[in-house]
């Protein structure tokens, strides 16, 4: 059975939430944060990913998505961090450009230990169902915060904010699918430093 595996509890006055993350999975999802489209795009990384995801959320989506959307970002980073353990053996890197119809999004991550991100890419519209467009980067950077990465992440170009998103998760899914394989010929952490988590 996978060891690369982690469970995060969030309980806040603005979220309760419960996350489990299966790195070496199958792309099993389970997912109700009550966004619709969010649970959209995190099925997508799931799949992408071949992630086993397991989301359970409740928020105060009276006021909006907002806290909900961040804090389930907050608490996925936090999952995969802790899920990569001291990193050894991994790919490290990953990259993946993905094709939705007329749009092209590419998304670069590094399993750095060290969060920064990069996003490039405007949205035409103020959401997508429930959720506002604006939260799209800002969950890919709470992601790379949370789950201590470089990632880089732009729409090439587009027309369909749907589609802009979806395949930002997707090139998302991808690009850690790669960067958290193990690779057989590397016994420890892939950096000239001798560590990933400081």
């Amino acid at each position: 059975m996978s060891m690369r595996q982690a469970k995060i509890t969030r309980n806040t006055n603005e979220t309760q939430i419960e996350l489990t993350l299966n790195v070496d999975g199958s792309g099993k999802a389970s997912i109700d944060t009550g966004v619709g489209f969010f649970d959209h795009m995190l099925h997508h990384i799931a799949v992408h990913g071949l992630f086993d995801l397991d989301v359970k959320a409740s928020g105060d989506l009276e006021i909006d998505a907002h806290h909900t959307v961040e804090d389930i970002a907050i608490v996925f980073g936090q999952a995969l961090d802790k899920a990569l353990g001291d990193r050894k053996g991994i790919v490290r890197m990953g990259e993946s450009t993905v094709p939705m119809d007329e749009t092209l999004a590419r998304v670069i991550v590094d399993l750095s230990g060290r969060p920064y991100a990069v996003i490039q890419g405007t949205f035409n519209f103020e959401m997508l169902g429930q959720m506002p467009t604006t939260l799209v980067p800002h969950v890919l950077e709470t992601i790379a915060i949370h789950g201590k990465m470089n990632l880089h992440a732009e729409v090439l170009y587009g027309r369909d904010d749907h589609h802009k998103a979806e395949a930002l998760f997707k090139a998302l899914g991808r690009a850690l699918d790669q960067a958290t394989r193990l690779d057989p010929r590397r016994g420890g952490v892939p950096s000239t430093k001798g560590t990933l988590t400081a």
